[in-house]
């Protein structure tokens, strides 16, 4: 049976992305395309947005009104959104896929709340490539350790609200750990004046706003006389969109709970 999915922020660009996305996937069918309620694209059709031609599926600006014909919902919009609609799927009992990322502790744990009543897979990126990459630098500071500076340096395009990126966060957190570190107590969001020598055990993040730059991410652990460099570069959003459909997909069939891409992509060995 096809996986109904409905889509919130359909005329961004990641929005009009996961139209795509859901069109181009097995399984699954575009139920519901969501624009804010005062917006002038409301009642267009989704597909023509997305430059696919018409799918059928008009723009609605409340999630009220179309939740029922969904089993999933895919949000990327900003955390109060976000959190309305959690609330709504949650009552309802529709599963959510959530790719918002810039949320506080407190918004954090109304997610956490919500998912003990719904699966909810959420994560800061859905790439397959990404979420390779952080087994990859879970292996690397393990066999590193303490021998290595480690910054995290990561370039979006200008529009990007949130400094540095929900992606090298979690980059920071799968190293910090690995290394037995508490992430709040020794990451540095960027430097200027005189800082004095680098304490070994600190993580460093660097942030770059430029462009169109879709998303790059550099985890570099510097040694004396060598380094080792892990890099991950989106050159279009279909690599985030195909995941997020990959996720709704999956969670589709799951009980409520909290899940995240390492479980869709059965990279945690306690969860398959």
């Amino acid at each position: 049976m096809s996986v109904r999915i409905g889509i919130t922020g359909v005329a961004g660009r990641m929005g009009r992305t996961l139209v795509e996305a859901v069109a181009a996937a097995d399984g699954v069918t575009l139920a519901a395309a969501l624009e804010r309620p005062d917006s002038s694209l409301i009642g267009a059709d989704a597909g023509e947005l997305a430059g696919l031609g018409k799918n059928g599926v008009a723009v609605s600006g409340a999630l009220s009104e179309v939740i029922d014909s969904m089993d999933v919902l895919i949000d990327f919009t900003i955390p109060d959104a976000t959190l309305a609609n959690v609330a709504l799927c949650a009552e309802h009992g529709v599963a959510m896929v959530i790719g918002t990322t810039g949320f506080t502790a407190r918004q954090q744990q109304q997610i956490d709340d919500a998912a003990g009543r719904i699966a909810v897979c959420k994560a800061s990126n859905f790439s397959t490539g990404v979420n390779l990459c952080f087994k990859l630098l879970d292996m690397a500071a393990r066999v590193l350790g303490d021998d290595v500076d480690i910054e995290i340096i990561e370039a979006h395009h200008r529009h990007k609200i949130d400094a540095p990126s929900g992606t090298a966060l979690s980059m920071g957190g799968v190293v910090a750990n690995a290394l037995g570190r508490d992430l709040a107590e020794v990451a540095i969001y960027g430097r200027e004046g005189q800082t004095g020598a680098r304490e070994r055990e600190t993580i460093g993040f660097a942030t770059v706003r430029a462009g169109d730059v879709v998303g790059d991410h550099t985890v570099l652990f510097a040694a004396d006389g060598e380094r080792i460099e892990i890099t991950h570069k989106a050159s279009s959003r279909m690599s985030f969109g195909r995941g997020a459909v990959r996720a709704a997909r999956w969670l589709a069939t799951r009980e409520p709970g909290l899940y995240d891409m390492q479980d869709v992509l059965g990279l945690k060995a306690d969860r398959q």
